[in-house]
C-alpha cells in the first residue's frame, strides 16, 4: 500500500500555473513548491511575477522558470508553448489560472446587461476559455510524456450557478455575462478533454466560490449569509483542492469539477 506523503509529493515533476503573479496564483504555486514540483509561471505583471520566483526558489530550493506574457495575446501563447515544448525540462502539471476579470473602470463590463459590450465579452473569452485550449492543445504531446499528466482549470461557481443580483444591489460592483459564461464553457472544456486526453492525462476543474478581497462590507455580509459557512472563501481554502488534484491523490480522478464554495450551491 502506498503512503499518502508519497501520494502527495511532487518531486521531479513541473507545474505550469498561469496567472501565477495574481492572489490565487501566488498561493498555489506556493502550495505546488511546499509538494517539491519545480514550477513554470506564467504571468504579464513582472513586478510581481519575479520577486515571487525568488521567495519560492529561495523557500523551497526549487527550479522556477518565469514567463512574462499576456495571455490574450495568441502570438504569445504560441511562442511560450514553443519554448515549453523544446526545453528538455518534464511538464507533468497545467494549472489554468489565469482569468479575465475586468474592473469597473472598463467599458462594457459591469454594466446593466443591455450596455455589455461585445469587445469584452470576446476579451474575457479569449482569456478565460481560448487560451486554456490553445494551452491544452499545445502542451497536451509534453504532458503525455509525464507518467502522472494532470490538467486543473480553474473555474467559478458562477459556471454553476446564475447570480443572486440581490447581494449586489447599491454595492457597486457587478457579475458579467462573459464571464459566467466563459466559465461555464470551461467547466464542459474540461469534461471534452477528460475523455480525449485519458488516459495519458487527467483533467479536472476546481469552482471556487467568491473569495474576500475587501469588497464592500455590504457586499460580504449578504453573501455570507447565503453560506452555510457564513463566511467568503480564503485563498488558502483552495490549497488541498489544488493539491488533491495535481497529485497522485487523485490518480484515478478525471473529468469532475470539485466545488470547493462553502456550500453556496447545496441551497
Amino acid at each position: 500500500m502506498t503512503r499518502i506523503n508519497e501520494l502527495i509529493n511532487l518531486s521531479g515533476r513541473t507545474a505550469l500555473v498561469t496567472g501565477a503573479a495574481g492572489g490565487l496564483g501566488k498561493v498555489f504555486s506556493h502550495t505546488l513548491a511546499e509538494l517539491n514540483s519545480n514550477l513554470i509561471l506564467i504571468d504579464r505583471n513582472s513586478a510581481e511575477l519575479m520577486p515571487l520566483k525568488n521567495d519560492l526558489q529561495k523557500a523551497y530550493g526549487i527550479e522556477v522558470e518565469v514567463h512574462i506574457l499576456d495571455l490574450e495575446n495568441q502570438e504569445s501563447r504560441t511562442d511560450v508553448c514553443e519554448s515549453i515544448i523544446k526545453s528538455k525540462k518534464s511538464l507533468d502539471i497545467l494549472v489554468n489560472n489565469a482569468a479575465f476579470v475586468g474592473s469597473n473602470s472598463l467599458e462594457g463590463w459591469r454594466e446593466e446587461f443591455e450596455m455589455q459590450s461585445t469587445d469584452t465579452w470576446r476579451r474575457a473569452f479569449e482569456v478565460n476559455l481560448t487560451a486554456v485550449f490553445d494551452l491544452c492543445r499545445d502542451l497536451s504531446s509534453k504532458i503525455r510524456e509525464s507518467k502522472h499528466g494532470s490538467i486543473i482549470n480553474i473555474a467559478s461557481i458562477y459556471g454553476i450557478h446564475g447570480p443572486d443580483w440581490r447581494i449586489y444591489d447599491g454595492a457597486g460592483m457587478g457579475n458579467p455575462a462573459a464571464y459566467a459564461a466563459s466559465k461555464g464553457g470551461l467547466l464542459q472544456l474540461t469534461r471534452w478533454l477528460s475523455t480525449t486526453l485519458a488516459p495519458s492525462i487527467r483533467v479536472n476543474a476546481i469552482a471556487p466560490g467568491g473569495i474576500f478581497r475587501d469588497q464592500p462590507e455590504e457586499f460580504v455580509q449578504r453573501y455570507s449569509s447565503k453560506v452555510p459557512m457564513s463566511r467568503m472563501a480564503t485563498e488558502d481554502d483552495l490549497r488541498g483542492a489544488l493539491a488533491y488534484f495535481a497529485s497522485d491523490l487523485s490518480a484515478y480522478v478525471t473529468g469532475q469539477v470539485l466545488v470547493v464554495d462553502g456550500g453556496w450551491g447545496i441551497w
